[in-house]
C-alpha cells in the first residue's frame, strides 16, 4: 500500500488525465498538420499541371494561327502571300466597298494590283503624281495546320506607291503588306478606308 492520501490520488489521476488529453491534442494536431501538408502538396501539383496545360494550349493557339507575310513580285505588280508554318489552300481578298472593287479569289495566294489599280488611281487623281498610302483589305485564308483545315481572317494594309510617267499617266506599285486588325470583318474594313486626299 502507498501512503497517498485520497487527495493526492485524485490529484495524480487528474494529472494523468491532463497528460492523456495533452497527448491526444498533440496527436490530433499532428494529423491536422499532415493533412494540411498533403492538401497543400496536391494543390501545388494541380496548379502546376493547370498552368502547364494552359501554357501548352496558348502555345498551340499561337502556333495554329496564321501569320501572313508578303513578297513583292513582278516589280511591284503583286504580293505573294505565304506563312512559314502553314500551307495556304485558298485566299479571298475583300476591298472597301467605297473603292468599288469586287472580292478577289485568286488561284494562287497573291494580291494582284491589277484587281484594284484603276480604282485606286482614280481615287488619287486629284493629288500629286507621286503618292504613298495604305489600302486596307480583308484577307480570308483557308490553310492547313498539320492535318487540320483551318480558316483565318484579318485586315491587312496593302502599302502602295504611285509614280508619274511621261506618256501613260501614273503607275501603281505595291510595296508591302502589314497586319492591321487580326479580328477584322467587312464592316470594320469599310470604316478603316479613307480615300487619299
Amino acid at each position: 500500500m502507498t501512503d497517498e492520501t485520497p487527495a493526492e490520488r485524485a490529484e495524480a489521476a487528474a494529472t494523468r488525465r491532463r497528460w492523456i488529453s495533452l497527448a491526444e491534442v498533440v496527436a490530433v494536431a499532428g494529423v491536422l498538420i499532415a493533412a494540411l501538408t498533403l492538401w497543400n502538396s496536391w494543390s501545388e501539383r494541380r496548379d502546376a499541371a493547370l498552368e502547364k496545360a494552359s501554357a501548352a494550349a496558348q502555345e498551340e493557339r499561337v502556333d495554329s494561327r496564321i501569320a501572313l507575310v508578303a513578297t513583292v513580285e513582278n516589280g511591284g505588280d503583286r504580293l505573294r502571300l505565304r506563312d512559314t508554318r502553314h500551307e495556304i489552300a485558298d485566299v479571298t481578298v475583300t476591298f472597301p466597298k467605297a473603292l468599288g472593287v469586287p472580292t478577289q479569289q485568286p488561284v494562287e495566294p497573291v494580291i494582284d494590283s491589277g484587281a484594284f489599280r484603276d480604282a485606286l488611281l482614280k481615287a488619287t487623281d486629284n493629288g500629286p503624281d507621286a503618292q504613298t498610302g495604305k489600302l486596307p483589305a480583308l484577307v480570308r485564308v483557308i490553310y492547313w495546320d498539320g492535318d487540320t483545315k483551318r480558316t483565318g481572317a484579318a485586315i491587312y494594309d496593302i502599302i502602295w506607291r504611285t509614280e508619274g510617267r511621261i506618256l501613260r499617266g501614273r503607275s501603281l506599285k505595291l510595296e508591302a503588306l502589314r497586319l492591321r486588325d487580326r479580328s477584322g470583318n467587312a464592316a470594320a474594313l469599310d470604316r478603316m478606308w479613307t480615300p487619299p486626299a
